[in-house]
């Protein structure tokens, strides 16, 4: 998982970013176009447990990486944002995206004013806009290759032509291509489209200390809203663990920010963890929801999948109720499943496969 921070210059996108990764990066520099990028683990208690458990050599987590991109303020051209910016962006599964709430004299906002409604409406222009000069141009080019009458099949054509003049239509209207119903054969069709509207949007908005969030809606497929205190947030980062725990609890933050963003992140891109366990490694999972066991079984190794014949299945909370395999496997929890099985968030595999 891989997701960008972005925002209008002193949002305070690298102070979130220095919550989450607990970097050190330098806050307040703007003016040109700047990455920053920090791989983290994602926290799990229930790898945790399970690692006391089997008492594995090794316990790993799964990864999620965050990149802190300067450069958008929210006024783009007619012709998109630039090349570099945009290749960054178009390779993130979705965005975390700081809008400023925070009143400092000392931090002078791009506009002066501190308005967060108007610095959404400014940056959703500048993806919206993004994504319809690329579905313009891409209409054009199947409207001459529609006429040519050669090369690839007319059905096909006509299909991609239907979807990209749907796609200009909510785009014409500022509407997010986030909110169409895709099929899975459309789907495939813009694999190779990085459309900034249509990836999944966490907005956050970054409040001082103490200060009331705004009522803010924004009423879109595959977005939501968290309001937290970025600078108090990055300030906690840096501390160790117990100083931390003392802080959370003196300013009623019921958890880290990094532990509330995975959480909302992975329910945005629709992902879950599974975990395989055993003396030499317990060890978490990133899958889709919906997943089948073999496509599961493939998130460890292709040749898992490419073999697959069934996977030993029980639940995280069946386990740990039970106090072990050995328990488990006794009282019938632990069972095999085939290859139309639908792995559910927290269980535990073990793969069987022949190659």
């Amino acid at each position: 998982m891989k997701l960008g921070i972005i925002g209008l210059p002193q949002s305070g996108k690298t102070t979130l970013f220095n919550a989450l990764t607990r970097a050190m990066q330098p806050t307040g520099v703007t003016g040109k176009m700047e990455v920053h990028t920090a791989v983290v683990d994602v926290p799990d208690a229930r790898v945790d447990k399970l690692s006391e458990m089997f008492n594995p050599k090794k316990t790993i987590y799964t990864k999620v990486t965050y990149v802190d991109i300067a450069g958008l303020d929210g006024s783009a051209n007619k012709g998109g944002i630039s090349g570099a910016l945009l290749n960054q962006l178009t390779q993130l599964d979705g965005f975390i995206e700081v809008v400023r709430v925070f009143e400092d004299e000392n931090v002078v906002h791009i506009n002066e004013t501190i308005d967060p409604q108007r610095d959404i409406q400014n940056m959703d222009s500048e993806f919206l806009l993004n994504d319809l000069i690329s579905v313009e141009r891409k209409l054009e080019r199947l409207q001459e290759e529609k006429k040519k009458g050669a090369g690839r099949d007319k059905s096909l054509i006509e299909r991609e032509l239907a979807l990209f003049e749907k796609f200009h239509e909510f785009l014409g209207k500022d509407i997010p291509l986030r909110d169409i119903e895709i099929s899975a054969e459309e789907d495939k069709l813009l694999s190779g489209f990085g459309f900034l509207s249509r990836k999944p949007l966490l907005m956050v908005l970054n409040t001082s200390e103490g200060q009331a969030s705004p009522d803010i809606t924004y009423e879109h497929k595959q977005s939501k809203i968290v309001s937290l205190q970025g600078k108090l947030e990055m300030d906690i980062a840096q501390l160790s663990p117990d100083e931390a725990q003392l802080f959370l609890t003196e300013y009623g933050i019921e958890e880290p920010s990094l532990n509330r963003m995975i959480k909302l992140s992975y329910d945005l891109l629709g992902l879950q963890s599974f975990f395989t366990v055993g003396p030499d490694e317990c060890r978490a999972w990133t899958v889709r929801r919906g997943a089948t066991a073999p496509e599961a079984a493939g998130e460890i190794h292709t040749d898992l999948q490419k073999g697959f014949i069934r996977a030993e299945v029980i639940s995280y909370d069946d386990l740990m109720a039970l106090g072990g395999m050995n328990e488990a496997k006794a009282k019938g929890k632990l069972r095999l499943e085939g290859k139309e099985y639908i792995v559910q968030d927290g269980d535990i595999l073990n793969i069987r496969f022949n190659i």
